[in-house]
C-alpha cells in the first residue's frame, strides 16, 4: 500500500516545498499537476523541502486528465476540499491499494467541473468558515496524510528512536 498526495497546479514553491519534506519523512509519492506556478529547480522550493529532494519520488503529469488516467481504483481518490460534506476522518485507509489523497491549487482550489464530476470522493477537514476562506496547504496535506498513516498503523515509519544525544535522556 502506497499513499500519494496529488498538487494541482500548485502557485507557491513553499507549500510545494513543506509538502515535499513531509512526503520524505512519510514515505508519500508526490505528484504535481501542471502547469505549476514556479519551476522545479526554484531555490525557494528547494530551501523549504531542504536537503530531502533526493529522498522524495515525484511524478509529473500534464494536466489533470493525464494524472487521473494513472489512478488504479478511483474508490481510493480523495478530493479534498472545503465544500466537500464528508470529514477526512470518516473514511476507512486501511484498504490495500494505493490511496491519493488530490489538493487543489491555492488560490481556486480543484475546478468545479471536476468536483461536480466526482462529489463522493471529496473529503474535507472541518474548519470555521466565518474566520478563514482555507487552511494552508502544507499543513492541509499533513493533516490528511497522518490521519491515513494512523489508521494504516504508520508502515514503515519509526515509532521511537535513539538520539546520540538524546534531548528526554
Amino acid at each position: 500500500m502506497t499513499n500519494h498526495i496529488v498538487l494541482f497546479e500548485p502557485l507557491f514553491p513553499a507549500n510545494t516545498g513543506n509538502i515535499a519534506r513531509t512526503c520524505a519523512g512519510t514515505n508519500t509519492v508526490l505528484h504535481l499537476i501542471k502547469p505549476l506556478g514556479f519551476a522545479t529547480d526554484d531555490k525557494h522550493m528547494k530551501r523549504a523541502g531542504l536537503d530531502y529532494w533526493d529522498k522524495v519520488e515525484v511524478v509529473y503529469h500534464d494536466d489533470l486528465p493525464a494524472f487521473m488516467a494513472t489512478v488504479p481504483d478511483q474508490t481510493k481518490l480523495y478530493l479534498v476540499s472545503k465544500f466537500a460534506t464528508r470529514d477526512y476522518t470518516e473514511v476507512d485507509y486501511t484498504a490495500s491499494g494505493d490511496h491519493y489523497f488530490l489538493f487543489g491549487k491555492e488560490t481556486t482550489g480543484l475546478p468545479e467541473p471536476f468536483m461536480h464530476q466526482y462529489p463522493e470522493l471529496a473529503i474535507r477537514i472541518p474548519q470555521n468558515d466565518d474566520n478563514i476562506r482555507a487552511l494552508n496547504l502544507s499543513n492541509s496535506a499533513a493533516i490528511v496524510i497522518y490521519e491515513a498513516l494512523r489508521q494504516q498503523s504508520f508502515p514503515h515509519l519509526a515509532r521511537v528512536h535513539t538520539y546520540e544525544f538524546d534531548k528526554l535522556k
